[in-house]
């Protein structure tokens, strides 16, 4: 396993981080695996070199997060591993149980803390932008977290650039804890981050760690333009079916394939080869069900790609409407 810097920042992460969105309670959704299916995923994750775990209060209400600090209290160092979470998502029905409000991201964080079973936080993330809040309050109260040492750095995830520009520029305007990381939406699929987002992160010298790298598992080639899969995730994520399923997307999936036969691997070594060789691109999040899965996805580190197979992959595709901001 590759370790690098996220961003500028001192920290070091595992070049492949895991997602625990798939590790919580079915009752929030039927292909969440529960405790006992989720803990040989974070021990082998561990043994194979993994120090990076991403979680938020928002998966499985809570759950996640209590899976995820009894995982790593007993198969890891708290110092070995670094964890992330995420605020922003409603928590309850009450006013003040969401969004990124001063009062919301205290009482999140306290909560946060206590379901993981640790001291502090090493990456927490604001999980989408709150047009609500002035952007001024949240700074501010992730700086007050970061000073009391409960949490170490901050990141962002999916907005817009000029969104994101602005957080940074007032962060340094008013001395305030500047994000490191910015987890976008970003594959083979859906490739708008390129046009301001990436160059804006690579410039500012950002973390970039990419959700779905997979496109939610449409990029592993088991689904076409009849049938969109036999898994119960890839029968019932809405989510997933609003984002892709263009036309191009599936003549994208074809060349991942055909690459895949010529190289030997699987599609979705190939896609995740691909993101990786993405210029600012620092650990892909990668969430799997199956053991099969997160070993593949590992291998996929070995993989290289030519210029020529990247011209390949990246031919077909065409523009899309921003997705994944809300």
């Amino acid at each position: 396993m590759d370790y690098q810097r996220l961003g500028k920042s001192g920290l070091k992460v595992s070049r492949l981080c895991l997602g625990m969105m798939t590790y919580g309670t079915p009752e929030w959704r039927e292909w969440v695996l529960d405790e006992d299916a989720s803990r040989p995923f974070i021990k082998k994750a561990l043994e194979m070199g993994i120090n990076f775990f991403d979680t938020a209060n928002a998966y499985s209400l809570g759950v996640s997060e209590e899976i995820t600090g009894r995982a790593i209290k007993e198969f890891a160092r708290r110092d070995e591993v670094v964890i992330a979470t995420k605020v922003f998502f409603p928590m309850g029905e009450k006013p003040n149980q969401g969004g990124l409000s001063r009062v919301h991201i205290m009482q999140a964080a306290e909560d946060s803390l206590r379901r993981l079973g640790t001291d502090y936080i090493d990456l927490y993330q604001i999980h989408r932008w709150d047009p609500e809040t002035p952007i001024e309050e949240t700074l501010e109260a992730l700086h007050d977290l970061v000073k009391s040492g409960k949490v170490r750095y901050i990141g962002g995830s999916s907005m817009y650039a000029w969104q994101f520009s602005k957080s940074l520029y007032l962060a340094d305007l008013h001395g305030w804890t500047r994000f490191v990381s910015m987890q976008n939406h970003y594959n083979l699929v859906y490739r708008e981050e390129e046009r301001e987002m990436m160059p804006l992160c690579r410039s500012e010298g950002i973390g970039v760690i990419p959700w779905s790298p997979l496109a939610r598992g449409f990029l592993s080639g088991n689904r076409s333009r009849e049938e969109w899969g036999e898994t119960s995730r890839a029968k019932t994520d809405d989510f997933a079916h609003d984002m892709y399923y263009q036309e191009s997307d599936f003549t994208v999936v074809e060349r991942v394939i055909e690459l895949a036969k010529q190289k030997g691997v699987s599609p979705s070594q190939i896609a995740l080869a691909w993101l990786l060789h993405q210029p600012g691109v620092t650990s892909p999040i990668i969430g799997a069900s199956q053991m099969s899965h997160l070993e593949e996805n590992v291998a996929a580190l070995d993989i290289e790609l030519s210029p020529e197979d990247l011209e390949s992959l990246e031919e077909p595709y065409t523009p899309h409407p921003v997705l994944g901001h809300s």
